[in-house]
């Protein structure tokens, strides 16, 4: 590698570690008291290393040897001792040093470990809010995996490495610093020559621990592959034993846990290629001051002691290179970390509060979108100028072919989007003036697949309440829950089961029946107190039975609110006060369902079976009249 090469290496790894060290800064400032104390341990612990050899030199020149040079240390008070009171002192001495090197270094690896943690506890509770908050847009493109991977893992490899690597590290290089100083001051010619090694060492560890960071960045990326193509087939075990795909996941899985096998031995052999390289660089250092210094203690310009002084030093002083070599890929691991959690932490929301947004007053239900477009990709629009206006409690359907944007419509209501061209209106105001929370607090949503917690039943429901403005814990009221339940035809069923309301939900809700799932999401509904419903094809998969069931709740949540639902569904959008047909983010029909089906256009054709499969609830449309089954709205 040439010099211009190392250097580049050197400037791009250190903006890394820079960027990573300025974005947990505000994080470090609370820990600053723990911080000084831990670092006043180090550097009291830095100076008993220092001091350790010394009752040693002290042995050999005033005891052992007794040279005329070495019987005179300069204090009166040690030249005036005898060999045997010497002796004594020098080895209490030499315990007292190490028991305060090691109380001292006890407080100083507690203190830091324990702001470490701290501190990258409280940045993971900030991401895991931070990625709370961020914008569908985001989530549409993120793997699920991949993002708990980033939360759980990279945080976990920050606090391991912080205690394991980076806390010896400091250490040893304060200890480095301190030992230099006194060699150069004992002997300045042979402390140069012990240095003689270092920028060698320098490079060669630039050298490795370049290729070490390439291979375990890389490594890490697989790791979060591997974790999101594990969440993506847990998530979908059913489809995957329906479909007999066990074995290609499995082995998809396996190849990229053997392509994470292979980089991970490639780490290893370089970190231990690296480590050999270090201890023979070590080893020359340690030769030639062990030449040089018995030749300056032959002629007298330097005392046995201080050559032991010097050996000792010398093998500590080498000690961050050495650490540094065997730490390397896990440094290596943990930048590549670092540098996944402040990427995902500088993550932007797409859809975001303005600095000038405020509480959202409470609600009339006059909805109105104007002239709004809405594109994933720009100059691909899935919404395009969309004019609609619902007046308070007026109930409006939209149907029309998959793919339409019909979902997308209920989405920019919800903010969960920003129109990128238009607004969307609530009682005549734009709805980006007011705060994301106080304006979804005012809306009930009632999905196709409404998830559910791995919670108790009681708190399933009581989530309704807890993103509300009263700010309610789930299950907090006991009596509003009930009533809720009451409301969504749920509560004999619950109190069928063999807990009832404190019956654990498996995870999405997979011990209930989907019928189950969705009359306990209307409960959950129900419990806010909103003056907007919105229905995203809220009887989908259900059989005629559980489809009236969840319909007849949904006419009781229904009262009093402004409801806008998307459906498959015909016999229930006939009951609607309006119904608009949507196709390729346009409205092309708008109407009562008498009047459309009176215009022989695409809803006649929707309903006749003409412009694609029925839907189940209209499959006898033509031997009945529609919404015969149903009776929603009034």
């Amino acid at each position: 590698m040439s010099r211009r090469q190392r250097l580049m290496t050197l400037t791009r790894m250190l903006p890394s570690l820079l960027r990573i060290l300025r974005r947990f800064r505000p994080y470090l400032r609370p820990q600053a008291p723990l911080l000084a104390g831990a670092l006043l341990a180090l550097l009291l612990s830095t100076a008993a290393r220092l001091l350790e050899p010394w009752p040693l030199k002290l042995v050999i020149d005033r005891v052992v040897v007794a040279t005329p040079s070495g019987g005179v240390s300069g204090i009166a008070l040690i030249d005036a001792l005898d060999p045997t009171t010497l002796l004594t002192l020098a080895a209490i001495a030499l315990v007292g040093v190490i028991a305060v090197r090691g109380i001292a270094s006890y407080f100083s690896t507690v203190g830091f470990a324990l702001a470490g943690h701290r501190v990258l506890t409280e940045v993971r509770n900030d991401l895991y809010r931070h990625l709370q908050g961020l914008s569908l847009s985001f989530h549409d493109r993120a793997k699920t995996g991949e993002l708990t991977l980033r939360i759980i893992g990279d945080i976990g490899m920050l606090k391991e490495v912080t205690v394991t690597a980076i806390l010896p590290l400091l250490a040893s290089s304060l200890v480095l610093v301190g030992m230099i100083a006194v060699m150069l001051w004992l002997n300045w010619q042979l402390a140069l020559a012990a240095l003689l090694p270092l920028p060698l060492l320098w490079l060669t560890t630039l050298h490795f621990g370049r290729r070490i960071q390439a291979v375990s960045r890389e490594q890490r990326r697989r790791e979060g592959a591997m974790a999101a193509k594990a969440a993506e087939s847990m998530a979908a075990i059913r489809d995957i034993q329906a479909l007999s795909l066990e074995k290609g996941f499995a082995e998809s899985f396996c190849c990229e846990g053997n392509r994470d096998l292979r980089e991970g031995v490639k780490a290893k052999r370089l970190a231990a290629n690296l480590e050999r390289t270090v201890d023979v660089l070590i080893g020359v250092a340690s030769a030639l001051v062990l030449w040089l210094g018995a030749r300056l203690v032959l002629t007298g310009a330097l005392t046995p002691g201080d050559l032991i002084v010097f050996l000792a030093y010398l093998k500590t002083a080498f000690r961050p290179v050495r650490e540094l070599a065997k730490y390397t890929a896990r440094l290596a691991k943990a930048s590549a970390a670092g540098e996944r959690v402040v990427d995902l932490l500088d993550e932007e929301s797409d859809v975001q509060d303005r600095p000038d947004a405020r509480p959202a007053p409470a609600f009339a239900g006059a909805v109105r979108f104007e002239q709004v477009t809405f594109a994933h990709t720009p100059g691909k629009p899935v919404l395009d100028r969309i004019d609609l206006a619902l007046k308070p409690g007026e109930r409006v359907a939209i149907v029309g072919p998959s793919g339409a944007g019909k979902s997308t419509l209920l989405s920019l209501l919800l903010r969960l989007h920003d129109p990128t061209e238009g607004r969307v209106l609530l009682d005549g105001v734009d709805i980006r003036t007011y705060r994301l929370a106080s304006l979804r607090a005012q809306m009930s949503v009632v999905l196709s697949d409404s998830l559910l917690f791995a919670a108790s039943i009681r708190d399933n429901i009581g989530y309704g309440a807890a993103g509300s403005d009263t700010g309610a814990e789930p299950g907090a009221d006991e009596a509003a829950i009930i009533r809720a339940a009451r409301l969504a035809n749920a509560h004999d069923f619950i109190e069928a089961l063999p807990n009832g309301y404190d019956t654990l939900v498996g995870e999405r809700g997979v011990t209930l029946s989907s019928g189950q799932r969705q009359r306990i999401a209307i409960a959950r509904a129900a419990l806010r107190p909103s003056p907007i419903l919105i229905l995203d094809e809220p009887t989908t998969g259900l059989d005629r039975h559980n489809a009236q069931a969840v319909i007849q709740a949904l006419e009781k949540l229904a009262q009093g609110r402004t409801v806008l639902m998307v459906t498959h569904d015909l016999d229930l959008a006939a009951r609607a006060d309006r119904i608009l047909y949507l196709e390729a983010g346009r409205i092309r029909e708008e109407g009562c369902h008498a009047e459309l089906l009176a215009r022989e256009g695409a809803y006649t054709a929707l309903v006749r079976g003409r412009s694609g499969p029925p839907s189940p609830a209209l499959s006898p449309a033509i031997t009945r009249p529609i919404g015969a089954d149903y009776a929603f709205g009034p």
